[in-house]
């Protein structure tokens, strides 16, 4: 694809954030244990880590153990779908306590399709001014609120779902992310839930895709920095890692 990065192993900024990612984001919501969360990070370099909303004893003790040696190269996103103030600064220096950590690089408030109220906001640009964290994001379902949101400027990352099931950000944000200053771009559902590898739901006459073929192909799209797969079990990491030895998809 015109424009798509040629190395998946090599890292990216995350738009105009100054953090230095690897291309694939792990998740902890799904059941992944500490050693397979350190050797992705060994074997391949993977260090954008994601404290979602369940959050398991396992992937913390991983975490853990790697910010002891290398804090200082990981960026740890912590998500709060907290819709009042004091609950989200709460929820964040909950999370920071699980996790022995100081301060989170990145705070992604969770499933917001209309812009958060003032008082939400207010207490996320507190959080950051604390240093409790450095940089602020946001999810949505709703597409046409990521205009806003690019708009006004006010996160620095944007989430949002997109698989080749579910390609509409190729024409709501895609194109909004472009120039110097622009928003990292993190993608989320490439399997679209596991569905894309269902057998049962292939055209006929047409391989089932692997999953390292649906972050193949969300991360050969221009504009996307970071992919997150939430992996249960050592061989759906192994499979997911994949997609950074494979390398880019071409348009056919």
């Amino acid at each position: 694809m015109s424009g798509a990065r040629t190395d998946f192993r090599e890292r990216v900024l995350l738009g105009r954030t100054g953090l230095c990612v690897s291309r694939l984001g792990i998740g902890g919501s799904y059941g992944l244990g500490a050693d397979a969360l350190e050797r992705a990070y060994d074997e391949y370099g993977v260090n954008l880590l994601y404290w979602g909303s369940l959050r398991r004893r396992g992937f913390a003790a991983g975490l853990r153990r790697l910010a002891w040696r290398r804090r200082d190269d990981l960026v740890v996103v912590v998500q709060s779908f907290a819709r009042l103030a004091p609950l989200m600064t709460s929820s964040v220096n909950r999370a920071l306590a699980q996790l022995g950590l100081e301060h989170a690089d990145l705070l992604l408030l969770g499933m917001f399709n209309e812009p958060p109220s003032d008082r939400i906001a207010e207490a996320a640009a507190r959080l950051r001014e604390s240093g409790r964290v450095r940089v602020l994001g946001v999810s949505c379902h709703r597409r046409t609120t990521f205009a806003r949101y690019v708009a006004e400027g006010f996160f620095d990352v944007l989430m949002f779902r997109y698989s080749a099931g579910h390609r509409g950000a190729e024409r709501d944000i895609l194109p909004l992310l472009g120039g110097a200053e622009r928003p990292g771009a993190i993608a989320y559902t490439a399997t679209r839930w596991g569905s894309l590898l269902d057998p049962g739901r292939t055209p006929p006459g047409l391989p089932t895709p692997r999953g390292s073929d649906c972050y193949r192909f969300v991360l050969s799209r221009p504009g996307v920095d970071v992919c997150l797969t939430g992996p249960a079990d050592d061989g759906q990491l192994r499979e997911a890692l994949a997609a950074l030895d494979r390398g880019p998809m071409d348009e056919e």
